[in-house]
């Protein structure tokens, strides 16, 4: 049976077959100050171009099916399952709002970088929709640019958060055969940048501000969720370079734990929090990160609370897994529970956020040491370059990645 696909579109691209390396260099498609391998650049470096690496969503109804497909690519997946997910979509008129917030984010990533004077056009590609990173790929090149610099609209380390955005990049340079003809580093994991935690820790100062005017005892009757995608806990404990031997968990969860830290001890409170998990869509059999914000809230009216807070750690702006899972899901159940619920917002455009990822490009370009590099946990700052056997995806291996050393 046909279908109404919006127009223009395209299917996404194949996945790469291989990642091409350059005579005397180590890394796929490095420039000269990451060609080596070392942890960190620190030998300047200039760029032509920024790429912003997005997930991608739908943009109407008809465009939700096709998504999905290209979401579950190589899961054998039926069209009746997906519907189960696309619903959430549909909720929303078909129209997921990550796509607007990119638009959002590129407006403001181009202005910062016009303030500073610093020349860098701006490409925007998705993994999972158009535009593609391929697009974004091919644009830079066709403008005349050979050097890019890869920002991930995702501050963490794992596959689907990491890894597989450096997957993206090795499709797309394969996909237009540009591959040694273009040199793309991407900028470190961010989850403990000033930028990044700034946002979350005001956010969450706000919330506890309103709720303590409630007449709400932050210490006994408040409990603050910080909440982020659940991940299989196989992928999970591979998340990070083995030989950190971060546990159970991985660098993922090991970097969520550490940003949680960070903002309550810099609010300085008493207040209870934990970190809890959202939006699994694998099968029941496998296990996934716990425990889900639900049940977490399940338990606290017994433990005398009588409010929450939920922070998107997990997330950079209010896409679907925030607008569904908490903004409804969460909140229903909160109501149900009769616990007050404030959800506090992600970084989205936040001033901070913004020049926080123009100053990550800056270090990059000035090769800054990494002792000289902000950070607010012990983890940070993570490496400019993936490490070897970082990331894994347990279901498919190790796939062609750029910006990484080779398995």
């Amino acid at each position: 049976m046909a279908e109404n696909i919006g127009a223009g579109f395209r299917p996404k691209p194949p996945r790469a077959t291989r990642a091409e390396v350059a005579e005397e260099c180590a890394v796929a498609g490095a420039t000269d100050a990451n060609c080596a391998g070392e942890p960190h650049a620190t030998t300047p470096q200039t760029y032509d171009a920024l790429l912003l690496l997005g997930f991608g969503g739908p943009e109407g109804q008809d465009d939700v099916i096709p998504f999905l497909r290209n979401v579950t690519a190589g899961r054998g997946i039926p069209d009746e399952r997906l519907e189960e997910v696309a619903h959430h979509y549909r909720h929303f008129g078909g129209v997921s709002p990550i796509n607007q917030h990119n638009r959002e984010l590129k407006a403001a990533l181009e202005a910062e970088i016009a303030a500073r004077d610093l020349g860098l056009p701006v490409y925007w590609g998705n993994r999972n929709w158009m535009p593609y990173v391929t697009d974004a790929v091919q644009q830079a090149h066709d403008d005349g640019h050979r050097r890019f610099l890869a920002i991930a609209t995702s501050a963490y380390s794992s596959y689907s958060s990491c890894r597989q955005y450096r997957e993206d990049l090795a499709d797309a340079v394969e996909a237009t055969a540009l591959s040694l003809q273009v040199q793309i580093d991407k900028v470190r994991p961010f989850f403990d940048h000033p930028g990044f935690v700034e946002p979350f820790t005001e956010g969450v100062r706000a919330a506890l501000e309103d709720l303590r005017g409630r007449g709400l005892d932050l210490d006994t009757e408040v409990e603050v969720l910080f909440s982020t995608h659940s991940i299989p806990n196989a992928d999970a404990d591979r998340s990070g370079p083995p030989e950190l031997a971060l546990g159970a968990g991985g660098a993922y969860v090991a970097q969520h734990t550490a940003v949680a830290q960070r903002v309550m001890a810099d609010l300085g409170v008493g207040t209870t929090w934990q970190l809890v998990f959202q939006s699994r869509s694998g099968p029941p059999q496998v296990p996934w990160l716990e425990p889900d914000i639900n049940d977490a809230m399940e338990e606290l009216p017994a433990r005398g609370r009588k409010a929450v807070v939920i922070v998107p750690l997990g997330f950079v702006s209010d896409h679907m897994e925030v607008l569904w899972d908490l903004d409804t899901e969460a909140m229903e159940t909160a109501e149900r529970l009769g616990l007050q619920a404030l959800r506090t917002p992600t970084p989205g455009t936040h001033p901070e956020y913004v020049r926080g990822l123009i100053d990550l490009v800056q270090e990059r370009v000035a090769g800054t040491p990494p002792a000289d590099r902000p950070h607010r946990t012990d983890l940070g700052p993570w490496y400019d370059v993936c490490r070897t056997g970082c990331c894994e995806n347990t279901r498919l291996g190790f796939q062609p990645a750029l910006a990484g050393l080779a398995p």
